[in-house]
């Protein structure tokens, strides 16, 4: 594992690992997890309408850590043991607990996710969130939040790569003062998985 920076975006707590796992096991762990996982097409709300996901996804977790997303209410599938496994060494590094995963598998550079924060009320105030990247490198971007009629300011986006073996981890105001997304890449052919570690506080539900 390979050090750590502070992404300094202002009133956030980001930092990233560019090679948290190194290039074999990253390759092995992407392997393993593309075919033990239950991948599946999310149905999702958006304009009123409703529109299958841009993406294949799995929620996968503790029994209860149920979550709600785009109104749609996901119940946990059990971990797989190699994702059970990681989950244990992303707490150490995070300093945190996690009982839920959100995985996503991108197939190509048109699979994509829209601008979001991750703050549905079950998460918390201040969620701890690990996001860690297999398979082609992606480009993710940060977007501070403005009240509605406040113009953007220079700034205000920022933009990093998330290589293989890569580890992200968000905390702080960063869910509730920064928007994030994974937009497409023209002409990318290879597959992306990112599996995104949460603790969901069963007891709202």
């Amino acid at each position: 594992m390979k050090g750590w920076h502070d992404l300094r975006l202002p009133d956030a707590d980001v930092a990233l690992w560019p090679q948290w796992l190194d290039t074999a096991e990253a390759d092995a762990l992407f392997a393993e997890l593309r075919q033990a996982i239950a991948w599946e097409t999310h149905r999702i709300r958006l304009f009123g309408r409703e529109l299958a996901s841009p993406r294949l996804s799995c929620w996968i977790g503790d029994p209860g850590a149920t979550y709600t997303y785009s109104r749609s209410r996901f119940e946990p599938r059990p971990w797989p043991p190699a994702l059970a496994a990681v989950r244990v060494r992303v707490e150490q590094v995070c300093g945190a607990r996690f009982n839920s995963v959100l995985a996503n598998l991108y197939r190509d550079g048109q699979d994509s996710m829209g601008w979001h924060s991750d703050d549905e009320p079950e998460l918390g105030a201040r969620p701890v969130i690990a996001s860690l990247s297999l398979g082609a490198a992606r480009r993710f971007r940060f977007r501070r939040r403005r009240a509605r009629g406040e113009p953007a300011q220079p700034g205000d986006t920022f933009e990093l790569a998330l290589p293989h073996g890569s580890l992200l981890r968000m905390a702080g105001a960063t869910q509730r003062l920064y928007r994030h997304d994974l937009p497409r890449v023209r002409g990318l052919a290879a597959a992306r998985i990112n599996l995104t570690f949460r603790r969901i506080d069963t007891s709202a539900h």
